[in-house]
C-alpha cells in the first residue's frame, strides 16, 4: 500500500516547506504572541520542540496510507507513461471510462482535452499535455491530502499548546519566574494531562512561599552551598598574609599653623635672630636639642603604602557541579498545620533551585513508612501534586528514612546528592550502627547531609550528624518576630 509521504516524493512535493509554512503560521497566532510577551523564557522551550513536532508530522505522513482510488489512479498514470502512442490510444477509452465511474477530479479533464479529437487518433503533443494536466491533478489532491493531515496535527498541537500554555502561566511564577533554564525545564514538565484545578494546589502553596520569603532565601543558601567548603576555624592552619594598607603622611605641601621642633629650615624669623645676640646663643642651642624652636608646621595629602601582617583561615572551594536534592519530610502529627505548610513549600522552594540550576529533585515522606516522589522527573508536576495532597499525622521514623536515604545515595545517579531532612526532630535517638554509616558517606564519599530544624525543642544529639543545621523556627514569638521584621 502506497503512503502519502512516497505519493509526495514521487510527484515531487516538498513536504518539509509545508511543514514550515505551517509551524510560521502557528508561531504567528496572537495568542502565542501575547503569551511570549508575558513569558519571555518560555519561547525559546517552545521553539526548542518544534523540531519534535517537524519530525513527528513527517513520521505520520510516512505512516498514513492514501485513500485507495488515489492509490489506484496513481497506478494507472504510471503505467500509462510508459505507453507509446498507439497503445495509449487505445486503451484511453477505457480509462476515461474508469475515471468516470471513479470520480475522479480529472475525469471532465480528460474529457474535455479529448472531446474534439478522434480518441484513436492522439498527436504525440496531445499525449503529453493529457500527462501533464493528469499529474497536475495528482498533484493537487496529494497536496489537498497533505493539507488535511496538516491542519489535523495543527489542530492537536494547538489544543497541547493552550493547555500547556495555561499550565505554565500558572506554574511559572511559582516554579521558574524569569530564568530561562528553570522555564525550560517547567515547559518540559507540562506535558502531562492535568486539569486546571489539579495544579492550583502547586499555585495555593506557591502563595503561601511568597509570603514567606525567609523559605525561599533558606532554600537559595541551601542551594548555593557546595559552592565552597570552608574548613573550620580550629582546624585551618594558620600563616603571615600581607596586605597593603594606606595612612596619612605629613609631606611639606602648605602652611598649617606652627609647633615646636628641631628643623631649622622653617625657623619663624625671631629664632633665627637669637643666633646674633651673643647672651641668647647658648638659649638657642638648648631649645634645639630639646626640639622646642617655634617653627612652621607643614602638611600635605599624600599617602604612602604600609605592608601589615596578620592570620588568615584558607578557604577549600569545592569545583564539582552541585548535585540533586534528595529531601526527607518528617510527616509527624507534631509537623501539621502551619509546619505542615511551611515544609511543602519549602520542599517547593527546593524545586524552583533545581529547574534553575538543572538538579534532580526528590522528595521522601517518612512517618511509619518512607513514600518517595521525583519532582523534576517527566511526570513531575503530577508528582508534585500528589505530594502536596498528603496529609501529616502520622509519627517519627527518622532511622527509617535516614536509612533509605543512604540506599539512594549509593546508587550512581544519587552519588553527589545533598541529603536534606526537614524535620522538627522530635525523634527518638539514632542507632549508633547509622550513625557511623552517616559519617561514613561524609567522610569517604564527601556526601553531605543538611538539617532543617522547623522547632526550637528538637534533640541536639540527633542534629549533631548533620553537615549544616537551617533553622527555621515555626513557633509564635518566631512568625510574629519574622512579620514585624518585614
Amino acid at each position: 500500500m502506497i503512503s502519502l509521504d512516497t505519493l509526495s516524493m514521487l510527484l515531487t512535493i516538498s513536504e518539509n516547506e509545508l511543514i514550515e509554512e505551517v509551524a510560521i503560521a502557528m508561531l504567528a497566532s496572537p495568542k502565542l504572541a501575547a503569551f511570549f510577551k508575558k513569558f519571555p523564557g518560555l519561547k525559546n522551550a517552545l521553539t526548542r520542540d518544534l523540531p519534535n513536532w517537524k519530525a513527528g508530522v513527517l513520521q505520520q505522513l510516512k505512516s498514513t496510507p492514501v485513500p485507495d482510488d488515489v492509490a489506484e489512479e496513481f497506478s494507472r498514470f504510471q503505467h500509462f507513461q510508459t505507453l507509446n502512442s498507439h497503445e495509449f490510444s487505445a486503451q484511453l477509452p477505457a480509462l476515461l471510462q474508469w475515471l468516470d465511474a471513479n470520480h475522479s477530479p480529472f475525469a471532465e479533464k480528460a474529457r474535455h482535452l479529448v472531446e474534439h479529437t478522434e480518441i484513436g487518433h492522439l498527436s504525440p503533443a496531445q499525449q503529453t499535455l493529457f500527462l501533464q494536466r493528469w499529474r497536475l491533478s495528482l498533484t493537487l489532491q496529494t497536496l489537498s491530502l497533505n493539507q488535511q493531515l496538516l491542519d489535523q496535527e495543527r489542530d492537536k498541537l494547538l489544543a497541547e499548546l493552550q493547555h500547556r500554555m495555561a499550565m505554565s502561566g500558572q506554574l511559572a511564577p511559582v516554579l521558574a519566574s524569569d530564568d530561562e533554564a528553570a522555564a525550560g525545564r517547567l515547559w518540559d514538565l507540562t506535558r502531562s494531562s492535568l486539569q486546571r484545578e489539579d495544579y492550583q494546589l502547586i499555585v495555593q502553596y506557591g502563595d503561601f512561599l511568597a509570603g514567606q520569603p525567609e523559605l525561599m532565601k533558606l532554600a537559595e543558601q541551601l542551594g548555593r552551598s557546595r559552592e565552597a567548603k570552608a574548613v573550620q576555624a580550629e582546624e585551618a592552619p594558620l600563616e603571615a598574609f600581607h596586605q597593603l594598607v594606606r595612612e596619612p603622611e605629613s609631606v611639606p605641601e602648605e602652611v598649617n599653623g606652627l609647633h615646636q621642633s628641631d628643623d631649622i629650615l622653617r625657623l619663624l624669623p625671631p629664632e633665627l635672630a637669637t643666633l646674633g645676640i651673643s647672651e641668647l646663643e647658648f638659649e638657642f642651642y638648648r631649645r634645639l636639642v630639646e626640639k622646642r624652636l617655634l617653627t612652621y608646621r607643614l602638611q600635605g595629602e599624600s599617602w604612602h603604602d604600609k605592608i601589615t601582617e596578620r592570620p588568615v583561615v584558607h578557604q577549600h572551594h569545592d569545583e564539582q557541579p552541585r548535585g540533586p536534592f534528595i529531601v526527607c519530610v518528617d510527616t509527624s502529627g507534631s509537623m501539621g498545620g502551619f509546619n505542615e505548610r511551611c515544609a511543602k513549600a519549602f520542599c517547593l522552594a527546593l524545586l524552583k533551585v533545581a529547574l534553575a540550576d538543572n538538579r534532580r529533585c526528590y522528595i521522601m515522606l517518612f512517618a511509619h513508612e518512607v513514600i518517595g516522589y521525583e519532582l523534576t522527573a517527566g511526570d513531575g508536576i503530577s508528582q508534585a501534586i500528589r505530594f502536596l495532597s498528603q496529609r501529616f499525622r502520622g509519627g517519627t521514623d527518622l532511622a527509617a528514612c535516614l536509612d533509605e536515604v543512604l540506599k539512594k545515595l549509593s546508587s550512581s545517579p544519587w552519588q553527589d546528592a545533598d541529603a536534606v531532612i526537614l524535620s522538627d526532630f522530635i525523634a527518638q535517638r539514632l542507632p549508633e550502627e547509622l550513625v557511623k554509616r552517616v559519617r561514613d558517606h561524609q567522610n569517604r564519599q564527601q556526601q553531605r547531609f543538611h538539617a532543617v530544624a522547623m522547632s526550637d525543642h528538637g534533640k541536639p544529639a540527633i542534629m549533631r550528624i548533620f553537615n549544616h543545621i537551617w533553622r527555621f523556627d515555626t513557633g509564635l514569638k518566631s512568625r510574629l518576630l519574622r512579620r514585624w521584621l518585614r
